[in-house]
């Protein structure tokens, strides 16, 4: 009885290894680029896995994206997910002048790749530049909050509608204000947050206003808001509260579950880590395409080699918008 063996039906050889010998037709070069957009796939997959895990775990108080991205710079306002609307097509449109870059490289022309390579280096700087203001509206906050003693985020609302701190507690915090220092700072400590209000005067200002409520960081999961407790409820949960929060750190978030700001800094801080990344790399091409490095050599395998890899920060940039911002 015959064993069953595999036959190379087309007579072709096997790679043996060797120089000059390219493997499904790819330089060694861009083998390595893809074998590093591999490994850096299954990374941030497990980064989005343990996000959408823990978010699942924790959808009856995890923070609505709809109410914390909804600045836009220079405009005062409530706009839901525009900016990060138009950070998205910013990246996008760099994908699309990338390709451009690549194709003339093929065609070997000079200029339309420096031209090219140029504006996906502005979208990119756009984009870094969208997101470090995105986090520093994110730490700076909106509108403030209270935390009670089991670890309630408590919001303020009048007629049905979220308020800042500010439009109800008028008199600044100066008695005993802890100072922000690199060594107490609400990014190194338990806890400890700035605010130039005490707990003892928001509780003071709200007891004044009887048109104040107080909304829940639970959320009801038919209607997707967040739940508005009765003027009753709101004074009991009230009574709890040891600390005001405004804005997000590692400790702490006034949109609700802390775990929601941590994931926001991981997973978008180390995608802006790879755009930078991606941005000085380019930088560093333009200026050999502009030198003409690569009309020397005769081809523009590093215009493709960084197209790839601009491609998948790109790719994941869709994921993360989509798993953060959408879902």
């Amino acid at each position: 009885m015959e064993s069953n063996i595999a036959v190379n039906s087309d007579n072709k050889e096997t790679w043996g290894g060797g120089a000059g010998v390219q493997p499904f037709g790819a330089s060694y070069g861009k083998m390595m680029m893809w074998f590093f957009i591999l490994s850096d796939a299954l990374t941030f997959s497990g980064f989005l896995a343990a996000y959408g895990l823990t978010r699942f775990k924790f959808i009856d108080s995890w923070p609505i994206a709809d109410e914390v991205f909804t600045h836009i710079p220079f405009f005062h306002g409530n706009y839901p997910m525009y900016y990060v609307a138009f950070m998205t097509f910013i990246l996008i449109v760099s994908s699309v002048t990338m390709v451009l870059a690549v194709d003339a490289g093929h065609k070997m022309q000079q200029k339309k790749v420096a031209l090219y390579m140029f504006v996906t280096i502005i979208f990119g700087l756009i984009f870094v530049g969208s997101q470090a203001w995105e986090w520093k509206t994110f730490i700076k906050g909106s509108y403030g909050a209270v935390k009670t003693t089991d670890n309630k985020i408590l919001q303020f609302v009048k007629n049905g509608e979220q308020i800042a701190l500010a439009d109800f507690v008028t008199n600044e915090r100066t008695d005993d204000r802890e100072q922000h220092t690199a060594k107490n700072g609400l990014w190194f400590t338990n806890e400890k947050t700035i605010s130039q209000y005490s707990v003892a005067q928001v509780q003071e200002a709200f007891k004044a206003d009887p048109s104040l409520q107080i909304r829940s960081e639970r959320i009801n999961l038919d209607t997707k808001k967040k739940i508005i407790l009765s003027r009753e409820e709101s004074l009991k949960e009230l009574s709890k509260a040891n600390l005001v929060v405004e804005g997000a750190n590692l400790h702490v978030n006034e949109y609700g579950n802390p775990i929601f700001a941590d994931f926001f800094f991981f997973i978008t801080g180390f995608h802006g880590f790879h755009v930078f990344s991606g941005i000085v790399i380019n930088i560093i091409i333009f200026f050999n395409v502009v030198l003409g490095t690569y009309e020397k050599r005769g081809h523009y395998e590093m215009v493709e080699k960084v197209g790839l890899y601009w491609h998948f920060v790109d790719l994941v940039w869709v994921f993360v918008f989509t798993f953060f911002y959408l879902v």
